[in-house]
């Protein structure tokens, strides 16, 4: 299941990532990437020790967590702290798959879910398209500012080659209470469609109400807390 979530980040807000992020020193990205990843990896990190990093981490995270489409579509149980990245003229990052297992100090996190949310309008750069595969084929992913794509951490996926300009995002996983894809998503659509009959006939209708018990009663059997 590909998700994009629109607006995590307003215009004020993506603006202010920017200017603190271009302060910052910039190094190899495959300092986070596993020896697989490296080998393919090409772009610049900031430090994930740099005081602006762990900031606008915060801010990130404070913000997804008041984003419904988010919560509905993560089902988070932990989020890894955001890391933020920057592919110049040049840079790429070939096929490969998320490590399942990361740490945060002495947090462990399973890798349900990566999420990009991109910094840069799509006019600001040419190439730099977030490849992902599924079992329907390959989806380009090429978001406005301050906009995110949730996937599976499990999935094939690469970053194109950027052509023109640079392209800024920040990356985290998630380790959600329902480990399972499938199971997410039957649980995302159906929460979606509580939430639009519950518009025209109120939460308390018979018909929202019963949907709102399976929902709650599949939650129950497949959250791991």
């Amino acid at each position: 299941m590909l998700v994009h979530i629109e607006q995590v980040l307003n215009s004020e807000e993506v603006a202010g990532c920017l200017a603190q992020l271009a302060a910052q020193d910039w190094v190899d990205g495959r300092v986070t990437a596993g020896e697989q990843s490296a080998r393919v990896k090409h772009n610049l990190q900031v430090s994930q020790e740099a005081p602006a990093a762990r900031e606008l981490g915060d801010m990130i995270l404070g913000r997804l967590g008041k984003t419904p489409a988010f919560v509905s579509a993560a089902l988070p149980l932990r989020v890894y702290p955001p890391l933020f990245n920057r592919y110049d003229e040049g840079m790429a990052f070939g096929e490969h798959v998320d490590n399942a297992i990361r740490f945060a100090g002495p947090v462990r996190f399973r890798t349900d879910l990566s999420a990009t949310l991109f910094l840069t309008e799509p006019s600001d750069y040419d190439g730099g398209e977030l490849i992902v595969e599924d079992t329907f084929g390959e989806h380009a992913v090429k978001l406005a500012a301050g906009d995110m794509i949730l996937y599976p951490a499990s999935s094939l996926h690469r970053v194109a080659s950027i052509t023109r300009g640079s392209r800024w995002a920040a990356f985290f996983w998630v380790q959600s209470m329902v480990r399972d894809d499938g199971q997410r998503s039957l649980l995302y659509d159906l929460d979606n469609t509580i939430q639009s009959l519950s518009v025209p006939v109120g939460q308390a209708d018979a018909a929202a109400v019963r949907l709102t018990a399976t929902y709650n009663n599949l939650l129950r059997m497949w959250a791991e807390v």
